[in-house]
């Protein structure tokens, strides 16, 4: 359940109540995409990084160690030991990011595993299925994420079956629900809108997926690609149509910055793998700014990472420090940019959180919104 506690402007300031516990939003679910963050962070370690919703990879579970497997040893949380909620997606990205070993039909799509070639076909209800074994807390409709530029009928087309599976996807989770043996009867669904970046066809979509009476609703097909005024301009002609008592997630965005602008265009929950990603590459996020430690200047900078950063990283060790493990190729200097990184996206949300409480977002908004994109 989702109470909306205030808003200023568009932004929304909520708790959204699950079994496995209350996310406060806005939230940022950081992306552990086979059940783990890459750079060697485990979920024992997110506890201390402010984490409040782990996001695993339904595909890549389902190819290794198996959603069966998954299940048989007690579901997503126990498996990772991440006690609180677990966001598992569809399946549906992957549609778009191994297009070249697809195969879209009505039933479902046919992939050639990225691992060993062998085939391997999900639908909405296969989709369902993997993430009933794998026992998240929310769970995602099977969809297909558009590539941006699209050609409008295709997109047409694409976003009337996307609304066809979403359909089969609810009456396949009903059933998986009502079973015995299921380890998370209480499993919650989101729909997925797409449209590519056709204003027309969001807002259609949107309509039409509104009236499923979902769990929550998610923005998809952005951040592929497209300018970030375009995804802003989509994300401002969907949301008036967005139900107000239901979460609604940006999918896959962003930097600090999107993340900025679209809670200031009303969005709740978001993940990306831009903060475990561009850390183990030695760019680091801070409040001044984006740092690359791998710079030459850092070789004797005794400061830490980001001086109003009270991460366990910035309490402990220096720029140079890590400029030096990156030289070095020393795994521990992914591990803590990563540590790093993670602690400053979810301190962002979280003082986005506090701006909302006390009124004063916009004031937030105005004064981080250029700091944050540049580059030091």
């Amino acid at each position: 359940m989702y109470e909306l506690k205030r808003k200023e402007g568009r932004a929304r300031r909520g708790a959204f109540s699950t079994v496995h516990g209350t996310i406060q939003t806005p939230a940022f679910m950081n992306v552990a995409t086979c059940g783990a963050i890459r750079g060697a962070v485990s979920a024992l370690d997110l506890k201390e990084l402010k984490c409040q919703v782990q996001l695993c990879n339904t595909y890549h579970l389902h190819l290794r160690p198996g959603d069966k497997v998954v299940k048989e040893l007690g579901g997503i949380r126990k498996f990772t030991r991440w006690e609180g909620p677990v966001l598992t997606d569809s399946g549906g990205f992957q549609v778009f990011s191994l297009a070249s070993l697809r195969n879209i039909k009505e039933e479902g799509v046919t992939f050639a595993s990225h691992i060993d070639g062998r085939k391997i076909f999900m639908g909405p209800e296969e989709s369902m299925h993997i993430q009933s074994n794998l026992a998240s807390t929310i769970a995602m409709a099977f969809d297909e994420c558009i590539e941006n530029p699209a050609e409008y009928n295709y997109v047409k087309k694409s976003v009337a079956r996307t609304t066809r599976w979403l359909r089969r996807c609810k009456r396949e989770m009903s059933l998986l629900n009502s079973r015995d043996g299921t380890l998370n009867p209480h499993q919650l669904l989101f729909g997925i809108n797409q449209g590519s970046t056709y204003e027309d066809l969001r807002v259609e979509h949107m309509k039409q997926i509104e009236e499923l009476d979902l769990d929550g609703y998610a923005i998809g097909g952005l951040a592929v690609g497209e300018p970030a005024q375009e995804m802003y301009r989509i994300i401002e002609a969907v949301e008036p149509y967005m139900p107000e008592e239901k979460p609604r997630y940006l999918m896959g965005v962003g930097t600090p910055v999107n993340i900025l602008e679209a809670v200031y265009r009303g969005i709740d929950l978001f993940d990306c793998v831009m903060p475990s990603r561009n850390a183990r590459h030695g760019h680091l996020f801070t409040w001044a700014g984006i740092r690359n430690l791998n710079n030459a200047k850092y070789i004797l900078d005794d400061q830490p990472i980001d001086e109003a950063c009270d991460c366990p990283v910035c309490q402990n060790y220096s720029r140079a420090y890590l400029h030096h493990l990156f030289k070095a190729n020393e795994m521990l200097g992914m591990r803590l940019a990563v540590m790093h990184n993670i602690y400053f996206y979810n301190t962002l949300l979280e003082k986005i959180r506090f701006a909302l409480d006390q009124g004063q977002f916009e004031a937030f908004y105005r004064q981080h919104r250029e700091s944050l994109a540049l580059r030091i």
